[in-house]
């Protein structure tokens, strides 16, 4: 349904009806919570920790073991439906890639659609950082993830050093 038939429909309904449908979202939708408590108290810092801990959950569960990656990708776009700042969202992209490198690094080499989705987000991070003219702030970081995947297998350092290489060509890569 279009969003113009939802507002023309949403007109029709007096005050008392629309706070009670928005409470009912709002009780309801885990999203919806997440937006409109960030609506009333935009505490950015606390929300993106709220959302680390998610990326860093869907590697390291609380209990029992197992990652599940698409509990870490649905962190990041749940984080991006907020609206939090770029430098935010860039730091989260960049902590589900890190957070992937470690258990890699603990736990041995997985298989290709884990690097796959690791590849992707660091990508991502990168464009964002780099459309937001925020690669120097990044850079250490972004570096520091490089050194972190040398060794690992299934063509994924290969990879990081690429992307590294597109968005900082005039960096080799090593800090050591």
């Amino acid at each position: 349904m279009p969003l113009k038939d939802i507002k023309k429909e949403l007109k029709k309904l007096d005050k008392e009806k629309l706070i009670e449908l928005v409470a009912d979202l709002y009780k309801n939708n885990k999203s919806v919570k997440d937006f409109f408590d960030f609506y009333v108290n935009p505490n950015e810092k606390e929300l993106f920790m709220k959302y680390r801990n998610k990326v860093v959950q869907a590697f390291y569960p609380k209990r029992g073991f197992g990652y599940k990656l698409k509990d870490g990708k649905q962190a990041i776009s749940d984080f991006k439906k907020i609206g939090p700042s770029s430098v935010l969202l860039a730091e989260l992209m960049l902590t589900y890639v890190e957070t992937g490198t470690k258990f890699t690094r603990e736990y041995g080499d997985i298989n290709e659609s884990f690097y796959s989705s690791l590849e992707s987000t660091f990508y991502n991070a990168l464009s964002l950082i780099d459309k937001e003219n925020m690669l120097d702030k990044f850079e250490d970081k972004v570096v520091e993830i490089v050194n972190k995947t040398e060794g690992i297998g299934w063509g994924f350092y290969d990879y990081i050093v690429q992307v590294f290489c597109e968005f900082y060509p005039n960096d080799s890569g090593d800090s050591e």
